[in-house]
């Protein structure tokens, strides 16, 4: 194996699981400790991972951090899809649901054109404009208003206050990390106000986010994991991952077809 395939392995390794030992790279890829170690040191340096003692861990990025929307629609685009479809398996037609801003939940709203009866409720502008390009008599779809982020989420007085007038089936959540100590988190603060809003006019919480989601802190918490009724990810989720979601969240789901 070239010193570029057996870097670019041990990338995807590093990205799947969230950390490598060296001593199992050595024994997976059948190459000594210093080679290994030259290895890790060169993505370091690259600014593709983080090295630590023994091994590596992926980048963490700073709880501040909000790529815009286009760059996080580039990001895992099979697991998203995968698990969009997944999620769209929970909406019954003639129901009301609510879609918070994110990548995950626009690729979701793809899904649910043709749900008959159906009213949706968006902070997203993304997410609404899947609804407006392709119109149906029996759908509502409203728009909160508010300042937009740069994630295109409309958030602020005017969002908060609509949303405090409404109540629906389900949210579906979109969320830029994940973890035991700060539960589901966003980069965004006013974001965050508004994302609280609709977790509280929400009948069942579901939270459709894929594993790179795992272990990522944003600067401030929407909500626990004890309050989400479902969690729906993918096969690269972590084993430490499933266990703590399956005990904390209300169910678990695996998007198949994702890997």
């Amino acid at each position: 194996m070239l010193a570029q395939q057996r870097q670019q392995a041990i990338l995807e390794r590093v990205r799947s699981a969230g950390g490598v030992r060296v001593a199992d790279l050595v024994r997976e890829l059948g190459v000594s400790d210093m080679t290994i170690r030259r290895d890790l040191e060169v993505l370091a340096e690259r600014g593709l991972l983080e090295k630590v003692h023994g091994g590596a861990t992926t980048l963490g990025p700073g709880s501040t951090e909000e790529p815009g929307f286009t760059a996080k629609s580039a990001r895992q685009q099979q697991e998203k899809e995968s698990i969009a479809r997944r999620a769209a398996q929970l909406v019954r037609p003639g129901t009301a649901v609510a879609l918070s801003a994110g990548t995950t939940t626009w690729a979701l709203a793809r899904h649910l054109i043709g749900v008959p009866e159906l009213t949706v409720i968006t902070n997203s502008i993304p997410v609404a404009e899947v609804f407006h390009r392709n119109p149906r008599a029996d759908r509502t779809v409203v728009l909160t208003g508010g300042v937009r982020t740069p994630s295109d989420a409309l958030v602020g007085p005017v969002a908060v206050a609509a949303i405090r007038r409404l109540h629906v089936d389900t949210l579906f959540l979109g969320v830029h990390g994940m973890s035991v100590r700060a539960g589901f988190t966003t980069p965004n603060l006013l974001e965050s106000e508004t994302d609280r809003e609709l977790v509280n006019a929400a009948h069942r919480l579901v939270v459709p986010a894929d594993h790179t989601k795992w272990n990522t802190v944003g600067i401030s918490t929407i909500a626990e994991l004890r309050e989400a009724d479902v969690v729906i990810s993918d096969p690269g989720l972590p084993q430490e991952a499933r266990t703590e979601l399956a005990e904390r969240a209300g169910e678990l789901i695996i998007a198949e077809g994702s890997q």
